[in-house]
């Protein structure tokens, strides 16, 4: 019997209506999120890298119900999700949980590192107040911070690593299911960022999670993932195993992505990719381009790049990209 994804994203689009004039006329969408498919498998961790604006955290967000789906489908445990609202979509807010990239600004400022973790119990109205108390106590613990030494102090007094922890308490406190985590160590030092997806590899294991785990980093996500999409602007270009995009990729923007990770020595800088720099900035998902969305910063685009969508080729089990360059016997360009 085949095995259930937690999670079933199935041609999700998400568009967002342009307004002009006194009478709000509708003139135009951003076409933030454009057809994209993909499953995540219970325990396992799926990686979403791309540019800024490529539409990633629109994804996280419809997933978890902060924004509309224009079209497609969302099954999470085997039910359609995309239609919940009320008392349906908060029950399932206690099993998918989101870890922002800003942690100053989800930590209320006035309210001390007790309150802050407990205000998931509250609202879903778990435990006695002695229950709640001993259970922050606990996820302090779990994140290794002291409860004697942080439940009454404020963000303020907080590093932006001790932010995140108290971040991540706070998303699995209500023993989720699924958590998103959006850039999670963009803002923090690079000594920092190791502990803290050193503690999410911990975590995951003592709770049984499943992550999808965002980044424009792909080294970052490399390390964390089990699988990865790599998405630009709006729409997903290449799906593989971890390893297959370390050292197999196959669309010119994953290419690109792995060619700029910093190396440290001549060893891994053998390893990575000879393809030229990317040119421009990525375009406009009020007017994308047609064809290829990516053919006007590509180094191999050629005349059906610029009006025809690429079809995905397989190229192993679990591995996917979509680009003109990969049909017939023409697989390998790097």
């Amino acid at each position: 019997m085949l095995e259930v994804p937690l999670l079933n994203i199935r041609n999700l689009k998400v568009y967002f209506p342009i307004y002009q004039g006194l009478f709000k006329k509708e003139v135009g969408k951003v076409r933030a999120v454009d057809n994209v498919s993909f499953d995540i498998k219970r325990g396992e961790v799926f990686g979403l890298v791309g540019e800024t604006a490529s539409g990633k955290t629109t994804v996280a967000k419809t997933i978890l119900g902060v924004v509309q789906p224009t079209l497609g489908e969302i099954w999470f445990k085997g039910e359609e999700i995309s239609h919940f609202n009320g008392q349906r979509r908060r029950k399932l807010t206690s099993k998918m949980q989101m870890v922002h990239q800003d942690t100053s600004s989800s930590l209320n400022p006035r309210k001390k590192v007790g309150e802050l973790i407990k205000v998931a119990l509250d609202i879903h109205q778990i435990g006695t107040p002695m229950e709640k108390q001993n259970e922050v106590s606990r996820m302090l613990w779990y994140v290794q911070l002291p409860p004697e030494n942080f439940l009454s102090k404020y963000p303020a007094a907080l590093s932006g690593g001790q932010k995140q922890r108290i971040a991540i308490a706070r998303a699995l406190i209500l023993k989720p299911d699924f958590v998103v985590f959006d850039e999670p160590t963009s803002a923090l030092d690079v000594s920092v960022q190791a502990k803290i997806l050193n503690l999410l590899t911990k975590l995951k294991e003592e709770f049984n999670l499943t992550y999808l785990f965002i980044s424009h980093d792909l080294s970052v996500v490399l390390n964390m993932s089990d699988k990865i999409g790599v998405m630009y602007l709006g729409e997903l270009v290449e799906i593989g195993s971890s390893q297959d995009i370390l050292t197999n990729q196959m669309h010119p923007y994953t290419q690109a992505l792995i060619s700029a990770i910093p190396v440290v020595s001549k060893k891994e800088l053998s390893m990575l990719p000879k393809v030229p720099p990317l040119k421009g900035e990525i375009g406009s998902a009020i007017n994308p381009p047609s064809g290829c969305r990516f053919h006007p910063r590509c180094p191999y685009a050629i005349e059906i790049c610029t009006y025809e969508k690429p079809d995905w080729f397989q190229i192993n089990e679990k591995h996917f990209a979509r680009c003109h360059m990969l049909k017939g016997k023409n697989i390998n360009f790097k």
